[in-house]
C-alpha cells in the first residue's frame, strides 16, 4: 500500500503537482470557450500526461512497511490547524511537511547504497522519514533527529515505538544549528545527513556542516524542498521569502568549489551534495 499523503494530500505542494492543477484550472476554461476542438484535445493529453505521472511512481515504488503507512494516516488525521512555537517564531504546521511514499523510499535506498550507519536528519516533523532511513539502518545504526517542536517530537517518538526500528532513532528537541553546534562540539560524524527543515537557515547548516566536518568523509548530503514549489526558476518577484531563501542556498551550493552535487525532481525538489575537498 503506498501512503494516503502520495495521492491525496490537501493541496498541491510541489512543481508537478501544482501543474496539475493548472493544466485542470485551464482546461476548464477552455472547454466553456469557443476554443477549437483540437486545442481541447491537446489540452486533455497534456493533463493525462501530468496527472498520471505521480500515481505511476508510487505504483512502481516498493511499498511502504506497516508502520510508515501508520505513521502517515496519523500524521493525516491530526488537526494542524494549531500553531506552534519555538521560543522566537511561530510557525504552522501540516500535514504536507510529511516527506510522503516515494522520497522516503528514496532516502531509505541511498542508506542501502551508502551502507550509512549514523544518520543525521536536520528537521523531523512527524518523523516519516527519519523512520524510513531507519529501516534501512543496520541494528548498531543510530540516527539523530532535530526537531523544535516538543508537541511534534513525541508525536515522532510514539509513532516508532510502533515499528521495530524505532529504538534506532534518537531524537534532540531544540533549534536546529543549536543542536549542530552540541554535535560539532562532541567531534560527531555522519555518513549521510538529510536536511529539511527552516528554510531561511538552509545556507547556514549547510557552512556549518562543511565547516565542523560533522558530514564523515565520502558521506553524502540530501536536502529536501529545493524546487521549492518551482519558485526557484520562476521571475523572483513571484518567490516567498523562502522560495527566495533556496533560491539563495542552490547558487551556493552550485558555486562552491568543495562539493558537487545534482538536483533530482522528486516531490519538492532533492539535491545530494558530495564533497571533494
Amino acid at each position: 500500500m503506498t501512503s494516503i499523503l502520495g495521492r491525496d494530500t490537501a493541496r498541491p505542494i510541489t512543481p508537478h503537482s501544482i501543474l496539475v492543477e493548472q493544466l485542470q484550472k485551464t482546461l476548464r476554461i477552455a472547454e466553456q470557450s469557443n476554443i477549437p476542438l483540437e486545442i481541447l484535445t491537446s489540452l486533455r493529453q497534456a493533463l493525462q500526461l501530468a496527472a498520471g505521472l505521480d500515481p505511476y511512481l508510487d505504483d512502481c515504488t516498493t511499498s511502504e512497511s506497516a508502520a510508515l503507512t501508520a505513521l502517515a494516516q496519523k500524521t493525516s488525521k491530526e488537526d494542524w490547524s494549531k500553531r506552534f512555537s519555538d521560543g522566537e517564531t511561530v510557525r504552522q504546521l501540516e500535514q504536507e511537511m510529511l516527506s510522503g511514499h516515494l522520497e522516503g523510499q528514496t532516502l531509505k535506498m541511498f542508506v542501502y547504497m551508502t551502507k550509512a550507519k549514523r544518520i543525521l536528519e536536520v528537521g523531523m516533523f512527524t518523523g516519516y522519514s527519519a523512520l524510513a532511513m531507519a529501516e534501512a539502518l543496520p541494528a548498531d545504526g543510530r540516527l539523530i533527529a532535530c526537531e523544535v517542536d516538543s508537541y511534534v517530537a513525541e508525536f515522532a517518538q510514539t509513532c516508532f515505538q510502533e515499528s521495530p526500528h524505532g529504538d534506532k532513532i534518537v531524537v534532540e528537541v531544540a533549534p536546529a544549528l543549536e543542536t549542530l553546534h552540541k554535535l560539532a562540539a562532541k567531534k560527531e560524524a555522519f555518513d549521510l545527513i538529510f536536511i529539511d527543515a527552516d528554510k531561511k537557515e538552509y545556507v547556514e547548516y549547510f557552512q556549518m556542516i562543511l565547516d565542523s566536518h560533522l558530514l564523515a568523509p565520502d558521506g553524502l548530503i540530501c536536502v529536501d524542498n529545493t524546487l521549492l514549489q518551482g519558485q526557484v526558476y520562476l521571475p523572483s518577484e513571484q518567490r516567498t521569502a523562502n522560495g527566495e531563501a533556496i533560491a539563495q542556498f542552490n547558487r551556493i551550493v552550485a558555486g562552491d568549489p568543495r562539493v558537487e552535487q545534482v538536483l533530482l525532481p522528486i516531490r519538492d525538489g532533492l539535491t545530494l551534495i558530495r564533497r571533494l575537498v
